[in-house]
């Protein structure tokens, strides 16, 4: 049997450990169109800030090499440009070659990963303007920021905008950020999406919200609110499935562009599999079909595919967008529904928010957090949470995922054995207070 992979990171290399583990004979080869594999995109913005030991490399967990050695085929600089789903073939073109070539595939899976979005707008193609997805991306960042690129403007304010600008600032950079909603991290109700903007701000980092983007020239980004000089644009407006190789094979696609999957992680087409960022997720709330590109979920989902290419039986049990961040000293953390979302859903929600502090108040270091739940009525099911705080607040988020995942409503969060002494929390831990508050509105 051979397996075929599109994507070295963390999906693909996962799923192809997997396979190399339950079926030993079989043949797994791994194409990546770039330098590295495994890797984690997620420390980038902690690299070009600073931050990380040894820079980009310190970022790769396993090289190729590493890979060939347990006898996975790994071939870099390769781009699979074509699959042929009724031949059972992928077309991949070898860039140190310059070759074209054939190979056949009995399972095939596609990681093939997201990709900045790079809105439709004038001067999008300039060299100044930059997405943030590869270690590649990162080997260019550090060395623009090397070469006295000094003002930094960062077009949206997700997650990687908002850590790159705050990258940048440690780099002693100016940085704007540009977001053209009301507050930035729009996942978040709005307050808590002003705490973040109020934590740049207090950082020396210039916030524009409700700043339109008209395009881009040349040391300049053109903007509702005037022109900005720039001599670096970081693009933090998101990140999209780059699907159009399964697109153009006629693999299914789903939400967002996302390839769409089932539960077993493959796709409608025969012997053909799907993970990762390019790949779709099913809500474990609503039961519909999401794209959410976290590097958890990649991971996860590479093993779910690896499993069931190798002839097990593993199943991805839905996702919840547990997410996680540090602005400055800023803790933002979310899972769920807000109470918005779940009330489009369909749900008779609600939300309770309690007011407290990281750990006992009476500990010098004791810092303000947040806590908001989201509640079904009536059940009193456990719906979603968001946080934000000093240190320590955020992740406490894993306690409302769990409790989700398993369908806990409020009165049994409230009843839940969690850890006390005065330097880690308050005797009520904080979602243990906000449990209860919910149980008296619900």
């Amino acid at each position: 049997m051979r397996h075929v992979i599109v994507g070295g990171d963390a999906a693909g290399m996962t799923a192809a450990g997997r396979i190399r583990g339950a079926a030993p004979d079989d043949e797994v080869v791994v194409f990546e169109v770039g330098r590295f594999t495994s890797y984690s995109a997620c420390g980038i913005p902690f690299v070009i800030g600073g931050k990380v030991a040894g820079g980009v490399e310190a970022l790769i967990a396993r090289p190729p090499d590493e890979h060939r050695a347990r006898g996975i085929d790994v071939r870099m600089n390769h781009e699979v440009t074509a699959v042929d789903t009724a031949k059972g073939e992928v077309e991949y073109l070898d860039h140190h070659a310059g070759t074209t070539s054939r190979l056949g595939y009995d399972r095939l899976l596609l990681a093939t990963g997201g990709e900045p979005i790079r809105p439709d707008l004038p001067g999008i193609g300039l060299p100044m303007i930059h997405g943030v997805q590869t270690l590649e991306d990162a080997e260019r960042l550090v060395g623009l920021a090397a070469e006295a690129c000094r003002r930094v403007v960062v077009v949206g304010g997700g997650y990687i905008g908002l850590e790159m600008a705050e990258a940048y600032i440690e780099r002693g950079c100016s940085a704007t950020i540009v977001e053209q909603d009301a507050q930035p991290l729009g996942l978040f109700d709005a307050d808590f999406g002003q705490r973040a903007a109020d934590a740049m701000t207090a950082k020396g980092i210039d916030v524009r919200s409700k700043v339109e983007v008209k395009g881009f020239e040349p040391g300049k980004v053109v903007t509702s609110d005037g022109d900005l000089e720039a001599d670096l644009v970081v693009l933090g407006i998101g990140v999209r499935p780059r699907s159009v190789l399964a697109r153009d094979a006629g693999i299914e696609l789903g939400a967002a562009g996302a390839i769409h999957v089932d539960d077993h992680q493959a796709t409608t087409t025969a012997g053909v599999w799907s993970a990762g960022d390019c790949a779709e997720s099913h809500h474990l709330l609503t039961g519909r079909p999401v794209h959410i590109a976290l590097g958890t979920y990649a991971n996860r989902h590479g093993r779910v595919a690896g499993v069931n290419m190798a002839g097990g039986d593993a199943r991805s049990p839905g996702v919840l967008g547990t997410a996680v961040t540090k602005l400055c000293a800023l803790e933002l953390a979310l899972t769920g529904l807000t109470e918005g979302k779940a009330v489009d859903a369909g749900f008779d929600a609600m939300a309770v928010t309690i007011e407290s502090t990281t750990h006992a108040g009476y500990l010098p270091d004791a810092a303000p957090m947040t806590v908001r739940l989201t509640v079904e009525r009536g059940s009193g099911r456990l719906l979603g949470g968001q946080i934000v705080g000093g240190p320590g607040a955020a992740k406490r988020i894993d306690i409302v995922a769990t409790a989700i995942t398993a369908g806990m409503t409020v009165a049994e969060v409230a009843d839940l054995d969690l850890a006390y002494a005065p330097p880690f929390s308050s005797v009520w831990d904080p979602v243990a207070q906000a449990a209860i508050e919910a149980i008296k509105a619900v």
